[in-house]
Order: C-alpha cells, then sequence, then structure tokens
C-alpha cells in the first residue's frame, strides 16, 4: 500500500484515503469535499490527523497511511500502514462499546469515553498494511 501522495483521496469505492508518513515535514490539505462535507488533513511522520467540517475523526502517532476509510452507523473500517507501531484514536458514538478487530482477529472490546474517543494500538510494518474494523456492540 503506497502512501498517500496527493494527502487525501476518493476511492472508486466511495471511501476516502489519507496520510503520508514518510513526509519530513508537516503538511496539510484543507476544504477536501467529499459526500457534503469538508475534510481536512495533516501529515507527516509524526503525525496523521484527520478533521471533518472542523471536528476530529482520526489520528495516528507515529504518522500512517489510512486507505478505504469508510464510516457508517455501526462503526469504521479502513486499512493502515506504516513504518512503526501506531496509537489511533477514532472518533465514535459516546459513551458506546465496540469490538475491535484487526486483521479479522478481534482485539476485545472497548468503550468510548465521553467524548466519544477511542484508542487502538496497532502493530504495523512497512509495506504491510493492517485492516482495522471497529463494531458497535
Amino acid at each position: 500500500m503506497p502512501v498517500i501522495e496527493e494527502l487525501i483521496r476518493t476511492e472508486q469505492d466511495g471511501t476516502i484515503s489519507f496520510g503520508n508518513y514518510k513526509l519530513d515535514k508537516k503538511s496539510k490539505l484543507q476544504d477536501f469535499e467529499f459526500e457534503g462535507d469538508l475534510y481536512k488533513v495533516k501529515t507527516y511522520y509524526e503525525i496523521t490527523k484527520l478533521e471533518r467540517n472542523g471536528m476530529f475523526v482520526y489520528e495516528s502517532v507515529p504518522g500512517t497511511a489510512v486507505e478505504h476509510f469508510s464510516v457508517k452507523d455501526s462503526g469504521v473500517e479502513f486499512m493502515v500502514e506504516g513504518d512503526k507501531d501506531a496509537q489511533l484514536t477514532i472518533q465514535l458514538e459516546n459513551d458506546t462499546e465496540y469490538e475491535v478487530f484487526v486483521d479479522d482477529i478481534a482485539v476485545g472490546g472497548m468503550m468510548t469515553n465521553m467524548s466519544g474517543k477511542l484508542s487502538v494500538s496497532v502493530e504495523l510494518n512497512e509495506g504491510t498494511p493492517v485492516t482495522v474494523k471497529i463494531v458497535r456492540r
């Protein structure tokens, strides 16, 4: 899975891809329109962050490349790649329990906090994308 050279793009399957963990300097792109919403991405080797309409959606430390990011009522699903293990923070529903899957393996149930954020650690190796699926219980 290559990094996203254009920082953020729309995929043919109706999802978005974003992030470039190989950049030495912080880069950002804002006002990217997708399905009536405006997205902003900030990315480089230390962090990748996505906002929708000025609100937090996704963050990884260190930076990652995310492909086929899809948000539904039941949860979120995407593929992520990086050159180091990463801590991912995802915006979901407040005070809700979710089941987290990494490469189709259940890693357990997790509750979002009062602000709806859920954090999960993923082991990453450059060139090998990992599928993350977070489903409401």
